[in-house]
């Protein structure tokens, strides 16, 4: 219907949408035909909304009269589509009940579960919280301090170059890992600390099989007197034999980490080819799975931890690499396309 102020007066309008809106809603027998009645009437471009948008044009004197009925007139169009909408559902569900054959089989409604990067995450958490670790978590959205510079990457450190990362407006950015965590429970806490801290982190990197602009990640850390690189070895050693059962090896090798000293990354054997050499480890018979390393001691200083009393170390590990290799997965973008035939295998 189209409105016109040179013709009739908006309220002779009022008056026919009200009549005319009664007189077709005793007639509807669907759900399709009373939908087609909501969006003539009641929708954002429907009739009632171009008479309510009419109403600016109106005078002063016009406008309180006009736009009172224009609202009783909605609420009456409104009252009419819900009871309508009743009658009809309560109408169908009676026909339902009339031509259920209660001898048929019943069917199985399949439930959701847990993404499958829940499922691993939780099961880490659970294998280092039986080792003694406190889980902790802290924001997405961090300082330039907390990501970098506290833990010894100031703004001209190559290692920024590792990290490219989202930056937002007033010196926020959106954290690269989860080791601010660190950093902030080193502030509020004095040895011992024994922190498990996973969550969400991001990367300005491209979206291929094997990265992705959002990740998991899982940070640990264990500061005390006499801590060593023996005590990460044994730690580390118990998780992959939990997680990846007995009979996986692992290997430390020498790495380079801006906030530990020394660094390692740790590999396991392939578990599809036991080390023998495959498609999946490239040959090598070795999977890379995390890294770690002895807390640096500059760390230790922006925290005002005593360095010649203190020791300690750290690691971190993404949960999806964890995820793609314990199920074989090879595109981690499976993991965010909600597909239901991937995520039934869970």
């Amino acid at each position: 219907m189209s409105i016109n102020l040179t013709g009739e007066s908006l309220i002779d309008q009022l008056k026919k949408v009200e009549e005319q809106a009664e007189s077709e809603c005793r007639n509807f027998t669907s759900l399709s035909e009373l939908e087609d009645f909501r969006i003539k009437y009641l929708a954002r471009k429907g009739v009632l909304a171009e008479i309510f948008e009419n109403l600016k044009s109106l005078s002063s004197e016009e406008k309180p009269q006009v736009g009172k009925l224009a609202n009783q007139v909605k609420l009456k169009v409104e009252g009419l589509f819900e009871r309508k909408q009743q009658e009809l559902k309560s109408q169908d569900s009676k026909r339902g009940q009339q031509f259920l054959d209660y001898t048929l089989p019943g069917q199985k409604n399949w439930k959701g579960g847990l993404h499958p990067l829940t499922q691993v995450g939780r099961e880490i958490v659970d294998i280092f919280y039986g080792m003694g670790f406190e889980v902790v978590y802290g924001p997405e959205i961090e300082t330039d301090y907390y990501n970098f510079e506290a833990l010894n990457i100031p703004k001209d450190h190559p290692a920024r170059d590792m990290q490219d990362t989202f930056y937002l407006p007033d010196a926020w950015l959106l954290r690269t890992h989860t080791s601010p965590v660190q950093i902030r429970t080193f502030e509020k806490r004095k040895p011992p600390v024994k922190i498990i801290a996973p969550g969400r982190v991001y990367r300005h990197e491209s979206i291929n099989v094997r990265s992705y602009c959002v990740f998991h990640q899982v940070e640990g850390f264990y500061v005390d007197t006499k801590v060593s690189f023996a005590n990460l070895k044994g730690v580390l050693t118990s998780f992959v034999n939990q997680f990846f059962g007995k009979d996986v090896k692992l290997r430390f090798r020498s790495s380079y980490f801006p906030f530990t000293e020394p660094s390692a990354e740790v590999d396991i054997s392939c578990i599809l080819c036991q080390g023998k050499g495959c498609s999946l480890c490239k040959q090598q018979g070795w999977l890379e799975i995390l890294g770690c390393g002895m807390i640096h001691p500059e760390v230790f200083k922006n925290v005002k931890y005593d360095y010649e009393k203190f020791s300690g170390y750290a690691f971190g590990m993404g949960i999806e690499r964890i995820c793609m290799l314990k199920y074989g997965i090879d595109d981690i973008r499976l993991f965010y396309e909600n597909d239901l035939k991937f995520l039934k295998q869970f």
